[in-house]
């Protein structure tokens, strides 16, 4: 999700030692090698990125890292390049997203007289937050470290899947502390909390609040290498001495005398359960107190996935791009269960031994356009964990999720987008969850009354008067009821095939024929007026973060029929030429949700993602080459504000991913990927299976960005389109390029992308 905001000027410093060692290596790399070292977690930090920052695992429950003294919307991670403070070091934080929410269990290093709250930005010295500068600070896969300047306190984060493990080496003080404070958060605020010490080198408790996800629960245990010299409790700023305290934002202050660069390490788990499962986590996950242990096993598993798929090529920064883009993509959804499989429902009942492994952070408004088609590429075994959490959302709140956050269904965006990601994985043959109770989960969901589901039931679209962003839901819906039918035709179910196939079809009930633009409308007869496709105050109600350029194109299910609303291919064509030519008024309150703009299309948020490929439809795969290549070149970069938008949770980032290795899948649940311009010179897929689909492209470079000619395995290939089951086979697909388009490779109509593939 994007929301506007000015553009802001993100200051760029000079490359990390990191980055600096990286540009001396050679490019050519292989799957043994460390692939983290392309990774740079600043590219996201800045502009709109939101993205998190800190030390982390693939996929994990802990998002260890620093947050800061929040200035508005662009910290919704808790962290922004542009900031100099840091108020401490919390355990959870989400990726990209437009909301902010979790940062819960936050650890500050001290030094001095003990203060109980963070401060302010116009004076963080009343409080305990400390400036820093990003000279000093450091980033990699599964590793943070910082200076604190105001106490000279060294920070060294780490994490495995569900402990966070930290390192603060302190100058000779006889006044050191750790203050724990569980009254902050990013975005959201404590209902009650708790802390109780068990020894003198342990402490248990929880964090419950409300914020984005309305019911948030998360235990946590907290064990020192350093015996504690003092615990003083507070219950929010009056001392307490009982050995536990309970309230709405309690706090404790850990007491030591230090010597020179005297070591103290911290193991915080967490647990959706309970506190003693945040011990059983440490115990089983995290046994010794070897540092650096732990941050090269974070590293090895962070190459592990990112070696999923190998790419070559002599440009350095596009290595720097791609490896971060795919570490991005990793970030979630993350695990939201313990070691020992126990989980808390959304019904807020606990689930213990779960067979599966349980995830939460579901932003599928956005993910299920990429983000998801490249797990079923690069973790098919995970994305049966994340289909079985979404059917067990089901059971336990009836319904399949929207967009879920731990534990809670939030009901954020429009459509039910988890409909495709689970169609995808049952037309792909991925196993590990039951097929039928998947589709009697999808045909449930989608026959409920809310959210303007009544409508599509009983009127085949959603008046526009009757909720906002009736275009944008019903467009959506159709998606989703295309896949529904999709799942339902592999089962044979001929009913439910032929019922959600004519539901699929209700994008044509918006579209136009007049303005030959989505539009919203009110009655069987009448539209909503007055009516402009550049300036219109009333888009913002129609349409979900796009307006009406962007989301006449939302109809990936069916590219073919709304070629025919168009009266033809010339007509498609022409207004899709213009989409990236037309400007129009972006300062209007209908805009508020686009960035990345060319002409009308915005790459900055999801609507217009698979725009650019839709050429391969028409028989242009040419142009689709060229609008993919720039947005490739001039909207992602290697600086703080390299991404044009939101990370949205991986999708900006899978986007790139894909699009980079040459093609997308422009319809995100029928099996199929149309091509586009890919960059390496050679990649290589690491399939789970063990086989591998390796892509060599030949005369690759800036001016030959077309595709001339295809070879899989030594044959002639003239679709412009690959089918996902062709690179789970394995072998070698051959890309000829070329500086001039290719008036025969993808031309006709037998070898453009169709909206279902076989």
């Amino acid at each position: 999700m994007i929301r506007f905001h000015s553009l802001l000027l993100v200051l760029f410093v000079t490359l990390s030692s990191q980055a600096q060692d990286m540009a001396q290596r050679s490019p050519h790399i292989s799957y043994s090698t460390g692939l983290t070292r392309y990774v740079d977690p600043f590219i996201g930090t800045g502009f709109h990125g939101h993205v998190f920052m800190g030390a982390n695992v693939p996929f994990g429950a802990v998002q260890l890292g620093p947050t800061q003294m929040s200035q508005g919307w662009d910290w919704c991670s808790g962290y922004h390049y542009s900031d100099s403070l840091i108020v401490g070091f919390a355990h959870t934080h989400l990726n990209g997203t437009g909301i902010g929410d979790l940062g819960d269990v936050l650890l500050m290093p001290t030094i001095g007289p003990v203060k109980l709250t963070r401060g302010t930005t116009k004076d963080s010295r009343s409080g305990y937050a400390s400036r820093f500068s990003h000279a000093q600070e450091t980033a990699r896969p599964g590793y943070y470290a910082v200076k604190l300047q105001r106490y000279n306190i060294d920070v060294a984060l780490t994490a495995t899947e569900r402990v966070g493990l930290h390192q603060y080496k302190f100058p000779k003080a006889s006044d050191a502390h750790i203050v724990l404070d569980l009254g902050e958060g990013v975005g959201d605020r404590p209902t009650e909390t708790y802390l109780e010490k068990l020894n003198d080198s342990t402490l248990v408790g929880y964090r419950f609040s409300k914020g984005w996800a309305s019911d948030q629960r998360l235990y946590f245990a907290v064990r020192l290498a350093k015996p504690i010299h003092q615990l003083t409790l507070y219950n929010d700023q009056t001392v307490v001495t009982d050995p536990s305290v309970k309230g709405i934002r309690v706090k404790g202050v850990l007491s030591f005398a230090t010597q020179t660069n005297e070591t103290i390490l911290v193991k915080v788990g967490i647990s959706p359960v309970s506190s003693l499962n945040a011990l059983a986590n440490i115990r089983a996950e995290l046994p010794h107190w070897n540092f650096a242990g732990v941050a090269a096993a974070a590293d090895a598993a962070w190459n592990k996935e990112l070696g999923k798929i190998v790419v070559k090529t002599n440009d350095q920064n596009r290595l720097k791009i791609f490896y971060t883009a795919l570490f991005h993509t990793q970030v979630a959804p993350s695990l939201f269960n313990d070691h020992n499989g126990d989980y808390r429902g959304a019904d807020k009942q606990v689930y213990p031994k779960a067979t599966f492994a349980n995830m939460t952070t579901f932003s599928l408004w956005d993910t299920y356009r990429s983000a998801h088609p490249l797990f079923t590429l690069t973790q098919p075994r995970r994305v049966s964990d994340m289909v079985n959490s979404m059917l067990a959302i089901y059971d336990q709140q009836g319904k399949l999720p929207v967009w879920h956050l731990v534990g809670n269904e939030t009901n954020t965006m429009p459509g039910n987008s988890a409909m495709p990601v689970i169609a995808d994985a049952c037309l792909k043959g991925i196993s590990g969850f039951d097929v039928n109770r998947a589709f009697e989960a999808m045909k449930k969901s989608a026959m409920l009354d809310e959210r303007g589901l009544k409508f599509v039931k009983s009127k085949g679209y959603i008046p526009a008067d009757s909720l906002v962003e009736s275009v944008a839901r019903g467009l959506e819906y159709a998606i989703d009821d295309w896949a529904i039918a999709q799942v339902a035709k592999k089962l044979g179910k001929q009913d439910d095939y032929a019922y959600f196939s004519k539901r699929a079809k209700a994008y044509q009930q918006y579209f136009d024929p007049e303005t030959r633009f989505m539009r919203g409308r009110v009655s069987d007869s009448d539209r909503r007026t007055p009516f402009s496709p550049v300036v219109s105050r009333h888009m913002k109600d129609d349409f979900a973060e796009g307006n009406v350029w962007q989301y006449t194109w939302l109809v990936p299910q069916d590219v073919e029929g709304l070629i025919a609303l168009f009266k033809g291919e010339e007509e498609f064509t022409r207004k899709l030429d213009s989409l990236f030519v037309m400007k129009g008024d972006m300062g209007s309150e209908a805009s508020n949700d686009i960035t990345g703009l060319i002409g009308q299309y915005a790459h900055g948020n999801e609507p217009s993602h698979h725009i650019t490929y839709l050429y391969g439809y028409v028989g242009q795969p040419w142009k689709t080459a060229d609008k993919v290549r720039y947005i490739l070149d001039s909207l992602y970069t290697t600086r703080p504000d390299g991404l044009i938008g939101n990370e949205d949770v991986g999708q900006m980032s899978a986007w790139y991913v894909l699009s980079s290795l040459g093609f997308y899948p422009v319809n995100p649940a029928n099996g199929a990927y149309v091509f586009g311009s890919p960059v390496f010179d050679e990649v290589i897929l690491n399939l789970e299976s063990g086989k591998t689909f390796q892509l060599r492209i030949v005369n690759n470079s800036a001016a030959n960005r077309y595709i001339k000619r295809v070879l899989l395995n030594g044959k002639p290939y003239t679709k412009s389109y690959l089918l996902h089951q062709t690179i789970m086979n394995g072998g070698t697909l051959t890309i000829d390029m070329d500086s001039k388009p290719s008036l025969t490779w993808g031309v006709p109509p037998a070898d453009r992308p169709r909206s279902v593939s076989n």
